[in-house]
């Protein structure tokens, strides 16, 4: 099984639009149940575009705008790779086999999805999905820092919006803010004993 360390990440690579788009699309073609746990194995195990902290970061990133989350990755990695029609080529790729295959299946269902034991069938699906994201949830976790501050956040966000069902826009409101004023406090405190002159 591959590992993801990668040999290289978004800032050593040159990708070219053909890429994008042929990776997208492979994501775009495959994810079935959920794309997400597909990014991560094709974008760091398996083409090695991003380590598992970058993909965390743009994750988080997609999170935080409106729209799905693989859509505004997809867009954000490809204008790191190339620009403006490097966002517009990687969210074709991924776009354009889901759009082609969900209007077929849109029309089949509009005339046979009463029919049998269909609407069961499609119950079941959607538990593969769920237990899809909680897979990858898992995996990006073990990757978190170690530190006290980093798990209490996702303690907190995993509370908010799993347990007590609080709205993900409020919940992204209040500790969004939060961990990155954390973040921006342990780098201060980091850099400032960094300069301090040893004794």
């Amino acid at each position: 099984m591959p590992t993801s360390t990668p040999a290289s990440s978004a800032a050593t690579q040159t990708l070219s639009r053909r890429e994008l788009f042929s990776g997208f699309f492979k994501i775009g073609l495959s994810g079935f149940g959920g794309v997400l746990p597909l990014a991560h194995r094709v974008l760091v195990e398996d083409l090695r575009w991003l380590d598992d902290a970058e993909f965390t970061e743009v994750l988080s990133l997609g999170q935080t705008l409106p729209g799905p989350n693989i859509c505004n990755m997809s867009v954000v990695i490809g204008a790191r790779f190339q620009g403006a029609w490097g966002a517009v080529v990687a969210l074709a790729g991924l776009l354009f086999a889901p759009l082609c295959i969900i209007v077929m299946l849109g029309l089949l269902y509009a005339r046979y999805g009463q029919i049998g034991p269909l609407p069961h069938m499609l119950n079941g699906i959607a538990a593969v999905g769920a237990g899809l994201m909680g897979g990858t949830g898992v995996k990006l976790a073990i990757k978190l820092e170690r530190t006290a501050w980093v798990w209490a956040v996702a303690a907190a966000a995993f509370a908010g919006t799993a347990l007590f069902g609080f709205h993900l826009v409020g919940v992204l409101l209040v500790l969004a803010p939060l961990s990155i004023g954390m973040a921006w406090y342990q780098l201060a405190r980091q850099t400032k004993h960094n300069s301090e002159p040893e004794q």
